[in-house]
This record gives C-alpha cells, sequence and structure tokens, in this order.
C-alpha cells in the first residue's frame, strides 16, 4: 500500500514511534528517490521535510493507518 503524508520536523519522533510499532517492513521515499526506513529516526530527518513523502508498506496496523489518515495528502 502507499500514502502520501506530509510531516514537520517536530512530527518525524513520533512517526517514527508509530511505524515501530508495527511489524511490517516500511519505506519512505521524497520525490521517490530517496527511500530510507521508516523506523530510522535519521533516516526520516535526512529527507527533504518540505516535499510530499511517499510512505511505501505491506501490513496493517490500525494505529498506524490512523496516523498516515491523519496526515495524509490529497494528491
Amino acid at each position: 500500500m502507499q500514502a502520501k503524508i506530509s510531516l514537520t520536523p517536530s512530527m518525524v519522533k513520533e512517526f517514527v514511534n508509530v511505524a515501530s510499532a508495527c511489524d511490517f517492513d516500511i519505506d519512505v521515499a521524497s520525490y521517490n528517490r530517496y527511500c530510507v526506513d521508516a523506523k530510522s529516526i535519521v533516516g526520516v530527518y535526512g529527507l527533504d521535510l518540505t516535499s510530499v513523502l511517499t510512505v511505501t508498506y505491506d501490513g496493517y496496523n490500525p494505529d498506524f493507518e490512523q496516523y498516515l489518515k491523519a496526515h495524509s495528502m490529497a494528491c
């Protein structure tokens, strides 16, 4: 599955914490060029947070789904 979200630097820690609670892989890409592990705070901070981020994952966690829905971008 894929979702488009927007994060600010102050939101990264919460995003990584929610992603880390999932038992499946989650990748985050900026401009579809740089792809990092969503469970890596350093990796997520290294992305261009001024752009829309693409989150790719293959699993289900209700808290993660709720977080994505709350921060989704209409694209």
